[in-house]
């Protein structure tokens, strides 16, 4: 049987756990035949990013034909887009209908608080979102306001769906709700908080783009957003309880994708 084809639009990580390499290992591990466009070149490992070289728009541009002109593309996810620019190429192409179930992860900082985005090129394509998915740092500086507990992750949801993406997923990985990861959606005037039990680790570095991968696979597969978003949760989790024991890297280390650990 022909794999479900599905497509990232990211930065690489050098060191693997975030990024391209992320997407691509979750797109595998979930049964869909990965593609990729390349917006940004990282040097990075677990301790943090050194240095980012975004790409051209025109080369962004060039990689997204070439893929979508021989692949027919279920699923799209977005991660670091680098410039403006390039998230007014790809915005281009998602408001000419290109890009089928578009999940937009809006990468703003890496986990060690490099900065690796800018809030007015996000903005160019939420409103193409079928989901969207910030974390609690993201999700403040769209909307501009704290998001720090559950209750700001429901606000801020709230406010984000208001502006554009047909449903928000607020992820709430920083938010110890009780030994809880609570996470926030929205969508058709309804909020539902997901929750699943926190997983002490230092291994959670790409959380929100093996997140985001995971919830664009599940669609491409056809699942309700509902359900394509607590089945990505579950992966996660279950990523994130594997690598647990592991030491690889001296600081934020990747998740287990495949249950190497199981």
């Amino acid at each position: 049987m022909t794999p479900t084809t599905v497509l990232t639009i990211a930065g690489s990580d050098s060191g693997g756990g975030a990024g391209i390499q992320a997407d691509l290992k979750v797109f595998a591990a979930l049964g869909a035949y990965g593609t990729s466009v390349l917006t940004a070149v990282t040097a990075q490992n677990t301790r943090g990013v050194d240095a980012v070289l975004p790409l051209p728009p025109r080369t962004v541009t060039e990689q997204l034909d070439s893929v979508l002109a021989d692949f027919t593309v279920r699923a799209v996810k977005t991660g670091m887009l680098g410039t403006p620019a390039v998230a007014d190429a790809v915005a281009d192409a998602a408001r000419d209908g290109r890009l089928p179930h578009l999940v937009v992860d809006p990468v703003l900082v890496a986990t060690s608080g490099h900065r690796l985005g800018v809030v007015a090129a996000v903005e160019r394509l939420l409103p193409y979102a079928r989901v969207a998915t910030p974390n609690c740092a993201e999700a403040a500086a769209i909307t501009g306001r704290p998001v720090t507990t559950v209750e700001e992750m429901v606000a801020a949801a709230e406010a984000l769906a208001a502006g554009g993406p047909e449903h928000v997923v607020v992820t709430g990985g920083d938010v110890d709700a009780d030994g809880e990861a609570v996470d926030v959606l929205r969508g058709g005037g309804v909020t539902t908080l997901l929750r699943a039990p926190r997983v002490a680790t230092r291994h959670h570095h790409g959380t929100g783009c093996s997140f985001s991968a995971a919830v664009a696979v599940r669609l491409a597969l056809g699942d309700p957003v509902s359900v394509a978003v607590a089945a990505a949760k579950e992966y996660v989790t279950r990523a994130l309880s594997g690598a647990r024991g592991w030491e690889l890297g001296a600081g934020r280390g990747p998740l287990d994708h495949f249950g190497w650990s199981a």
